[in-house]
């Protein structure tokens, strides 16, 4: 299939829209399908992806504009593929939306969006390049610009994605990682070599008497036996070529090594994190938060905020493992060097002297709302600094000596003994009398964490805490309204594509919240009419009433 841009709509005199009543023009004109075609479709960059088909002049592909704002439109609405295909064909807003009006027939079809999801998964496969992350943090740029938003404040909330596949317990996943490989000799013609104490993993009623109907007690024997059962069948394909290549005895293998150690099972305690959860979901992990466990992945979503409007401009989505820490330290990086001073306003998690000290570096003022670990006295943050000596202690006392450990970025300074020991900080102070002198010994990490603590309570981080707020109803509305964890797919990468779409939608519906508020303002003052805001009015013009 060859990559063909999608040329500009000509309107023909077939167009569907010639066909509609005046009536009909005002209600289209005042739905969410009019802002979508103006100021959104238009947006789509296609050149982008255009690495996913041939160079030939074979059949074209369908226009890539076309695929990304059906399925931001799917998300948008909540639709499923079979029902996307159907408003499409049939419903003017969607065609109105997307520009195909003026087409004969309407080239859509019930694979169009599965074939396309499908080429992205195998590009990033091969090269790791994410080409929709790209085109959805480009787009937000865009979207940006469209909102008029101005603002270098941005803020940051993670979130955890439960995978969709079924949370199993220790003795299940063993038994599952047996039949899958079992099953696949079987259909595979090979179960001659299986012993015959295995072939019964093949049968589908023997799980549940296996797995599910014992006592307490019988647990422990009977882990013990299918992990026998899992040894021998990883020994007896072994030194088969063509079963050793397959993902039936890659997972049998990896679930031996998370789960067993010269033979024997592993205590739970001993089990990482990233061991594997289900077969099924080979990239799933597991972790947890909050008292809670949770089996998945996790996101992180950067928005620009402004007085009035928002925008999610970047985003991240990786096994459940990675922490906020490690999300701040990618975002920062993904920034880069900013011109104008960036405020990055994100909670205590994302804390971290690297992360400071990197955002610093780049321009940006990473504010934490609270700090995670042991905080140091109030006092530590009083100590002057020049360069690389300490000049004073919080006391205002000059040291007798100064010497700096540049690997431990460490300062270790002398004071007169006297003094120390009728200082009021005594107590809270890190010194050590010695026989002569008092020893103070402090670190570059530990004054920057108390003045970052006392810098909590001022009245800008107040008002920055404040702001950092309004983030959290977006993995609200993630899970609520777009139904995070609930998608259809397992993996990361596939996984990631449709988290990515979701962020999309989310952009979409403000910018086309926006474009109706102020269709509709422009109607109110236009018109001027005291019941203007009759319930009815509202009603047809609301945007929470449109989609």
């Amino acid at each position: 299939m060859g990559f063909r841009a999608n040329a500009d709509q000509q309107l023909s005199f077939g167009d569907r829209m010639n066909r509609l009543t005046e009536r009909e023009h005002r209600i289209l004109e005042k739905s969410w399908a009019e802002p979508f075609a103006t100021r959104i479709f238009p947006l789509i960059d296609e050149l982008k992806f255009s690495v996913l088909y041939c160079t030939d002049n074979g059949r074209p592909n369908t226009a890539v504009n076309v695929v990304i704002g059906s399925l931001l439109l799917k998300e948008l609405t909540r639709l499923t593929d079979e029902e996307l295909l159907e408003s499409i064909l049939f419903d003017v807003r969607y065609q109105r939306a997307l520009h195909l009006t003026s087409c004969d027939e309407i080239p859509f079809s019930d694979r169009t969006v599965s074939r396309f999801r499908e080429r992205l998964y195998k590009y990033e496969l091969e090269t790791g390049e994410d080409l929709l992350k790209e085109e959805i943090e480009r787009l937000s740029g865009e979207l940006s610009k469209v909102l008029k938003i101005q603002s270098n404040v941005m803020r940051m909330d993670s979130l955890m994605v439960s995978s969709s596949c079924k949370n199993m317990g220790r003795l299940e996943l063993i038994y599952t990682c047996i039949s899958n490989l079992v099953k696949f000799m079987t259909k595979a013609g090979r179960s001659e070599i299986l012993p015959a104490g295995l072939l019964k993993y093949s049968e589908d009623s023997n799980k549940n008497s296996v797995c599910y109907r014992m006592t307490k007690e019988e647990v422990s024997p009977r882990l013990e036996s299918v992990t026998s059962d899992a040894l021998l069948l990883h020994g007896v394909c072994a030194d088969i070529p063509e079963i050793v290549v397959t993902d039936e005895y890659k997972l049998l293998s990896r679930m031996l090594e998370d789960q067993t150690t010269n033979g024997q099972l592993k205590p739970k305690d001993e089990i990482n994190s990233r061991s594997l959860q289900n077969p099924s979901d080979e990239d799933a992990t597991f972790r947890r938060k909050s008292g809670k466990g949770y089996q998945g992945f996790t996101a992180n979503v950067v928005e620009a905020c402004d007085d009035d409007v928002n925008i999610i401009t970047h985003y991240d989505y990786e096994v459940n493992v990675h922490s906020d820490a490690e999300f701040g330290a990618d975002i920062i990086e993904h920034l880069g060097k900013q011109e104008e001073e960036t405020i990055l306003i994100s909670d205590g998690a994302y804390a971290s002297e690297g992360n400071f000290r990197a955002a610093k570096a780049n321009n940006i003022e990473l504010v934490t709302t609270n700090l995670t670990g042991q905080v140091p006295p109030e006092m530590t943050g009083d100590f002057q600094i020049e360069g690389n000596e300490l000049k004073a202690c919080p006391a205002g006392h000059s040291p007798l000596d100064c010497k700096y450990n540049e690997q431990k970025e460490e300062y270790r300074a002398h004071f007169d003994k006297a003094t120390c020991e009728n200082c009021p900080h005594k107590e809270e102070c890190p010194v050590v009398m010695q026989v002569k002198r008092a020893l103070v010994r402090v670190s570059q990490k530990s004054i920057d964490r108390a003045q970052r603590t006392l810098n909590l309570s001022t009245e800008e981080y107040k008002a920055h805490a404040r702001k950092r707020n309004g983030v959290e109803g977006v993995p609200s509305i993630l899970r609520r309204r777009y139904g995070v964890d609930y998608m259809p797919v397992r993996g990361l990468l596939r996984s990631k594509m449709w988290f990515g779409f979701k962020i999309g939608a989310i952009n979409v519906k403000r910018v086309i919240a926006a474009a109706l508020n102020a269709t509709f303002l422009t109607l109110f003052v236009e018109n001027n009419v005291s019941n203007l805001l009759s319930d009815s009015f509202c009603k047809q013009n609301c945007f929470s009433q449109a989609i």
